[in-house]
């Protein structure tokens, strides 16, 4: 039977890191961790399972190497929910919960969350960015207008986390909503929109449909007094 469990935790793994996490944010590094942990895991508590105390050592094998791994370098959410699904499908598959067809659902039932959850179609606008604006601003509703200027979305909320009045700058956290159809981007002066139109003429130049050549500047002419 333990066996039968540490295959199925070998597919479930598998699944998670190659088919799901690797195909979606491509860190190998993250690949590498998730498959050493959960071996790690699923062996330890495979060994734990015949004690008396093997569920209570295998809970706390769960929190200890959480609180390492989450240590040593910054993770992002995803990342994160990433790495106890790993771990909670060794530990599963390790303590060998019985009938079968339990083991196996809970391990289905984790990998159908993260495949839903981190689907690139769940929520594909809502986004969170750190912007540091050119302009000291701490008013909200101008806070938020220049934002939604500058990503091109529905801010949901701005937190400033450095208002620099000496250097003019703000450094904003922002969560919004992205929408360019909503919010177009700013033309810029100079460019091109729509129909070709003439470049306006600068300060002590002549339009081209205005300008007549002097007769000193035809081709051909000869200034009186010079042979």
């Amino acid at each position: 039977m333990n066996l039968i469990f540490i295959l199925a935790d070998l597919a479930a793994i598998s699944i998670l890191t190659f088919a799901l996490y690797l195909r979606r944010h491509r860190r190998r590094d993250l690949v590498v961790s998730y498959l050493g942990m959960n071996v790690g895991v699923l062996a330890v508590a495979t060994a734990l399972s015949g004690s008396a105390a093997g569920l209570g050592l295998g809970l706390g094998l769960f929190g200890v190497l959480s609180i390492i791994r989450l240590r040593s370098t910054e993770l992002a959410q995803h990342e994160v929910a990433y790495y106890f699904s790993a771990l909670a499908l060794g530990l599963i598959a390790g303590l060998g919960i019985e009938p079968l067809w339990l083991t196996v659902s809970l391990m289905a039932l984790i990998l159908l969350v993260m495949f839903v959850g981190d689907h690139p179609k769940v929520l594909p606008a809502h986004r969170h960015q750190t912007v540091i604006l050119d302009r000291a601003i701490a008013e909200d509703g101008e806070l938020y207008a220049r934002l939604e200027e500058v990503l091109h979305g529905k801010v949901h909320s701005a937190t400033i986390q450095q208002l620099d009045l000496v250097n003019d700058k703000t450094i904003v956290d922002v969560r919004y909503a992205y929408s360019p159809a909503v919010y177009p981007a700013p033309s810029v002066p100079g460019t091109l929109t729509g129909d070709t139109t003439t470049a306006p003429a600068t300060a002590g130049t002549i339009p081209a449909a205005e300008y007549i050549p002097s007769p000193e500047q035809l081709p051909g002419h000869v200034q009186a007094g010079v042979r």
